[in-house]
């Protein structure tokens, strides 16, 4: 069956029950695409649309946000396989995969998984794990995220809450804005669904299953996914490199876009001249 034809530009295009964006549909190479965190949706990659070498570039709606189909029951197996079914759909063979938050979780899921269809992997503001080795950040976590919605708060009250926090110095008004926004969007439902998916990740142990070059992007300010941890992820990588961007927070493709183009660009070029040579 021929994949559909899908068009250029930021008009909602629906493609195996998810709702995406993408730019340079004509583009030959592998595509990227772009995961987001549990509190953003396509937009939050709105700048790297166009703006990474010339190449085509994907951000999907994960399940349950932003009109995408919800999964009956969501775990890191089934969202992986919901990326390989919209590859599928489109009928894209390998990918470069960049993933922000659980986006980088979902990212290295498909990578041990499904290693075939992955030709990078672009992880920012994430980890191999999800918090320490007993429970105390997970229930933190898991109480401020879903605390003031179980006390009676909406989606949008809890973003002007949860976005300043997470964000760096470098962030622009209309960026904290725009964040603010589109986690107000997200249906409380998925938000509390993804949450308890998120704090079950744990391929600390299977890092070693990760072949593909990997390009690790941190902020400099960011207390979810702290430079120092990431760091010591890329060391465990048998292909990475890693960065730091000073003055981000954990939306650090928002908040720094141009750095993290930059960045992805010249690994991505890196990646595919290697193959090439």
């Amino acid at each position: 069956m021929a994949p559909p034809a899908v068009a250029t530009g930021t008009d909602t295009i629906r493609v195996a029950g998810l709702n995406i964006w993408q730019s340079g549909a004509d583009m030959v190479g592998p595509p990227v695409l772009c995961l987001h965190g549990i509190g953003g949706d396509r937009t939050s990659f709105a700048d790297q649309l166009g703006q990474l070498g010339g190449r085509r570039v994907i951000a999907w709606n994960m399940p349950g946000y932003g009109g995408s189909d919800p999964l009956t029951q969501m775990d890191f197996a089934a969202l992986s396989g919901a990326v390989v079914a919209l590859l599928d759909a489109l009928g894209i063979a390998t990918v470069h995969l960049v993933g922000q938050s659980i986006g980088g979780m979902i990212a290295q899921e498909v990578a041990i998984r499904s290693s075939d269809r992955v030709a990078s992997l672009g992880l920012i503001a994430t980890t191999s794990a999800f918090g320490g080795r007993d429970d105390s950040f997970r229930q933190a976590f898991v109480a401020a995220r879903l605390g003031p919605l179980d006390a009676g708060a909406d989606m949008a009250t809890l973003a002007q809450q949860a976005i300043p926090a997470i964000i760096g110095p470098a962030a622009s008004a209309e960026m904290r804005q725009l964040a603010i926004a589109a986690m107000g969007r997200i249906d409380e439902t998925a938000f509390r669904q993804v949450v308890s998916c998120l704090v079950t990740f744990n391929r600390r142990a299977d890092q070693h299953r990760i072949s593909q070059p990997c390009c690790l992007i941190a902020g400099s300010h960011d207390t979810n996914s702290p430079a120092r941890v990431m760091a010591k992820m890329a060391d465990g990588l048998a292909n990475a490199t890693f960065h730091i961007v000073d003055q981000a927070g954990h939306l650090v493709n928002s908040e720094c876009p141009a750095t993290v183009n930059e960045i992805l660009t010249a690994f991505f070029n890196r990646v595919e001249n290697k193959q090439d040579g």
